[in-house]
Parts: structure tokens; sequence; C-alpha cells
């Protein structure tokens, strides 16, 4: 294989000359991987903004939140990979901001994404979880196109498989430090290329899939605050089963425990017990417990003229 080349044997897919960016003027290059993700951010932010509208939200609801977090979350993407990664950077610490040499976690994005529409909200004396909730669906959808920046990059992929999916990588193309002693094991003399499970198309499929279930029943919801629990079981339960066979797997610092599989097992029980409880309390409860969805929706057919009006 060319150093640049990608295939999916089984697929009889063989993918020549795949590049890595564009050069713009012959002067710098953009890396695909950052032209995905920003795509995945304004097609998140388009989908985010058109559920809010759906509420009776003004058409700068959403933009005014999307800058801070987008801005906040990149941050938290480098501080929680270089926290799990301190052993590449602490011989030449003014490394950790080279961050077009890659190095992003998208837990740690989540986690800033989340703090930061708490403080915003504290600011606006808005509701953290009604802006959550509109939200969190162009997040796991941004998510799903983003895992596409990593099939540019030749990484995050997983351990030597020969099914149906399995993807070559030229050895040439991926980091060292990636390929396992098990992928080492199947690489013969005659081979230049890693056969690997191409674990960002799994994430990126299944978030997909978590996206269109929020979507789908984003109208069912009971409380404020539920879309996101749904957002953070549906993604924690895939991530925890593809985590377990990738190869780029952060571990919690001293343990051979990843971080990134604890969390997500964290995320997935949490999420599922939480909306559980709230819901059989709310059952408890003799009121009707309205969303601001719901809420929004009375409003306008309360202001719609009626038979009599007309």
């Amino acid at each position: 294989m060319s150093e640049r080349d990608i295939a999916f044997p089984n697929l009889h897919i063989y993918l020549k000359n795949v590049p890595r960016s564009i050069s713009l003027f012959g002067k710098f290059d953009i890396m695909f991987y950052a032209i995905i993700i920003v795509i995945g951010m304004f097609l998140g932010r388009f989908v985010a903004d058109r559920i809010a509208r759906k509420a009776g939200e003004s058409k700068d609801y959403i933009w005014d939140f999307f800058f801070p977090v987008v801005f906040f979350s990149v941050i938290g993407a480098r501080i929680y990979y270089v926290i799990f990664r301190w052993s590449e950077y602490k011989s030449n610490p003014i490394s950790v901001f080279y961050i077009r040499q890659g190095g992003l976690a998208i837990y740690g994005g989540v986690i800033a994404a989340f703090i930061t529409g708490y403080v915003y909200c504290k600011i606006k004396k808005d509701k953290a979880l009604k802006l959550l909730d509109y939200c969190v669906p162009g997040l796991i959808l941004g998510q799903a196109i983003g895992r596409w920046g990593n099939f540019f990059n030749r990484e995050v992929f997983g351990e030597y498989t020969d099914n149906i999916f399995a993807m070559r990588l030229p050895l040439a193309a991926v980091r060292a430090r990636d390929i396992t002693d098990d992928l080492w094991s199947h690489v013969s003399s005659a081979d230049n290329f890693i056969q690997v499970h191409p674990t960002f198309l799994y994430e990126s499929a299944w978030n997909f899939l978590v996206f269109a279930l929020l979507m789908i029943f984003y109208k069912k919801k009971k409380f404020n605050g539920e879309v996101c629990l749904w957002y953070l079981a549906g993604y924690g339960l895939g991530r925890f089963f593809i985590e377990r066979i990738r190869t780029d797997t952060l571990f919690i610092p001293g343990t051979t425990m990843p971080v990134s599989e604890a969390l997500a097992a964290i995320m997935f029980v949490g999420s599922v017990l939480a909306d559980i409880v709230i819901r059989m309390e709310i059952a408890k409860k003799p009121q009707i417990v309205k969303t601001d969805e719901v809420k929004a929706d009375e409003a306008k057919t309360e202001s719609e003229p009626t038979a009599e009006d007309k």
C-alpha cells in the first residue's frame, strides 16, 4: 500500500491518495479533521436552533450560546487529553499549546460544554437543563460527523479484525504508539499495513442512531433535562463497548483502567437510574408536570384566534 492509501478489503473498497489536508494558496495547510469538526459544529448548531425556535425561543437564543461553548469545549478537550497523556508533555510543557499537532478528547469537550451551559444560564438567569435539552441532539450529530475527521487522520482504530468492515492502513501513516502487540502479531514481513476495526466508523454510526432516536422521542420527554439524560445514556452505552477495542485508550493515571470506558459506564448507569427515579417521582404527583416545550405549544394555541374571534 502507498502511504496515503486506505482500504476496506472485505468490502472491495480501495481508496488511493486520501489526503490529510488541503493547501491554501500554497502557503499553509488546513487539516480535513478541522474542516469536518467545523462542519459538525455548525450542523449541530442548526439542529439546536431549530429545536429552540420550535419551543418559542428567539432567533439569537442558540447563536449567543454557540461561540462561548465552542471556545471552551476546545479548551476542555485539550485539557482532558493532556491530563491523561501528561507523560508526553512534561518534558516540554510548551507543546501543550501545539494543538495543530493533534490531541483532543471528546469527553473533555463534552464536560466543558456542560459546565459552560451551566455557567452561561446562571449569568443569563435561564434554565440550564432546558438549554441542554435543546443542544444535545445537535451535539451528538456533531460528534457523528466529527468522527470522520479521524478517518482522514488515520486514527481512532481498534485491534485486528477480518470482519466485513475491516480497514487497512499503511504502517507509515499511523502513530507507532497506536499499534499494539496484537496488531503487530498479524503483520507479516511482506506487509506494510495493519488491518483493524474502524472504530471511528462504529462510533459515527452509533451516534447517528442516537441522534435519530433523540429527534424521534424528543416530544415524549416528561421533564427538562430528560433529553440530556437520554443523550448521556445512549452515547455512554455505545462508547463503552467501542472503547474496549480501541488501541489509543487513555488510562486513569497509575492504573490499567481505561478512563473513557469507566466514564461511559457511569454515564449510562447514572442516566438510566436518574431517568427512572425522576419519572417515578413525577408519576406520584397529582399535578401535571409540563416541560417548557409543552408550555410554549399551549401558549401558541391560546394566542391563535378562535372561530368566534374571526
